[in-house]
Parts: C-alpha cells; structure tokens; sequence
C-alpha cells in the first residue's frame, strides 16, 4: 500500500492538472466579453492566446505545492510566499504581464483546501472544500490586506482602494460565496437542464459577472463600466442565457461593446476557473480516500 507521503504527492499532482485544465477552460471559452480567448485578444492590447498558455505553464508547480502544503495544515504565510514565488514566475513566463495574478490567488487556496480535504477526511466535496477553506485559514484571510502605503499596489488593490469594492481577498475568508452560492449552482442548473458543458460555463460565467464586484471592471471603467457590465450580464440571463436560441449572437454582440468601451471582467474570469475547478474536484475525489 503506498506510503501516506506518496499518497499526498498523487493527489496533488492531481489536484495540480485540474487547476491547470481549470484555468485553459476558461481561456478557450468563448464569446467571455471583453476577454481574451482563442478567436481575439478581447480589450486587451498587451496579451494573446500563447501569453496566457505560457502563464499556465509556469503554475503547473505552484498548484502541486500549494496542495501538499495544505495537505500538511501549512499556516497562510506558507501559502502567501508559495504564491508570491508563483506569481514571480508568472510574470517572468509572460514578460511582465499579469494575466493570473487573481487566480493564483483563488485556485491556490482551493487547491491548498483539496490537498487538506484528502489529507485529513479522505472525501472532497463542495461543503467540505469550503469548511476546510474558512476553518484552516479564513481568520489570516480575513486580516490579509495589502498596506494603505504599499508603494505597488496592484491595479485591482488600486480600484479596491478608490471604490471600496470587495475583491478575492474577501471572498477567500468568507470560502468564496460568489463560487459556491451563485456560480456552481448555475453551472449545475444548466447541465441539469441538458445543456453542454461550454453552454453551462457560459450562464456561469455571465452569472458571476452580473454579481460580484470585479476590481478589473472597476480599474478599466469605473462604477460606470461595472454597471454596465452588470446590466449587460442581467440582460443575457432574463433572457434566458444560453437556453435562448439567439444567445451567441447576444454575447457576441456584447462582446464587441466590451471591447470599444475598454472592459475586462478579469475579476469574472478568475471566479469561472475556480467554479470549473470545484467542478473538477468533486467529479474526480467525491468518492476518493486516503487513509492516514
């Protein structure tokens, strides 16, 4: 029987591909208004397709650790440093270019939270991913904010700052509500509903879009631009998102106006990798164990 070292080392390494596998389905998803994919570039003038594929790359790492890091009960400044280093190699993957910046962040305590799930309880689900996410370190998220003086505020930290609007840090300490009670529930209604996979990640990337409040949309239009994005995402889902039978002419169209106005749902983008994540999880290790 394997070792309980090698055990954890399997499952993050797992852990790690559906990470990866998340992050490349939300790339290849499309019409997503405003963002990049593998028809355009959406708003974006400074990364493509193959920026984000060699940033995905880089993080095939990160995630393994992070998992055998929370597989261990690490403390959250063990995870922070895992992060900062992978966001190191982001940047130097994709030339300065900060394409997952976000999603190191979230898909990085969810897969801390896997790799502590499989550890401990032996059961990944979604109620025992969260519990994990809030119990083990949802006091440190919680106090975790950059310095009103940091010199290099992000650009997202910068719109949070001005707007006062909430960003992932909030949403890690509360185990990510805008995933678990709005995302995954859409994404899971309309696979019920006998829509495919891409259909339903759609709804649910609209969904979150229409929701939460995205420090990208912030930076790049303002409290203008984000109502506008919401009211656009509200638009497609009243009538009726992808069950509509002109959907993709309605997202596409939207699509275009994101573009001439300079908007980016990235905060949305980050959120949809982490939902297709706990997807992910929970068809792989809803039924897994690993016996200490």
């Amino acid at each position: 029987m394997p070792t309980v070292s090698r055990q954890r080392t399997n499952s993050s390494q797992q852990i790690a591909i559906l990470a990866v596998r998340s992050l490349y389905a939300e790339l290849v998803l499309y019409p997503k208004p405003g963002l990049v994919s593998l028809r355009d570039n959406g708003s974006h003038a400074d990364m493509d397709a193959s920026c984000f594929m060699r940033s995905l790359f880089s993080l095939r790492h990160y995630f393994r650790d992070i998992a055998l890091a929370g597989a261990a009960g690490a403390e959250f400044k063990v995870l922070k440093q895992l992060g900062i280093a992978a966001e190191q190699r982001m940047l130097k993957a994709t030339r300065g270019i900060n394409t997952h910046r976000g999603a190191i962040f979230a898909l990085g305590m969810l897969s801390a939270a896997a790799g502590y799930c499989l550890s401990n309880d032996g059961v990944l689900t979604e109620a025992t991913l969260r519990l994990a996410l809030i119990s083990q370190w949802g006091q440190a998220l919680a106090e975790h904010s950059a310095p009103e003086d940091a010199p290099h505020l992000s650009h997202g930290l910068q719109a949070a700052k001005q707007y006062a609007a909430s960003g992932a840090r909030e949403e890690a300490a509360l185990g990510f509500p805008s995933i678990f009670e709005l995302a995954l529930p859409r994404l899971q209604q309309s696979l019920r509903e006998g829509r495919k996979l891409h259909l339903a990640q759609i709804d649910c990337f609209f969904t979150l879009m229409a929701h939460i409040s995205d420090t990208n949309l912030y930076h790049r239009g303002g409290a203008t631009g984000i109502a506008y994005a919401r009211d656009a995402a509200k638009n497609f889902l009243q009538q009726g998102g992808t069950a509509n039978s002109a959907w993709l002419r309605l997202a596409e169209n939207y699509h275009q106006e994101f573009i001439t106005r300079r908007l980016s749902p990235g905060g949305a983008a980050d959120m949809l990798a982490a939902s297709c994540f706990v997807q992910l999880c929970q068809e792989e290790f809803s039924t897994a164990r690993i016996h200490e």
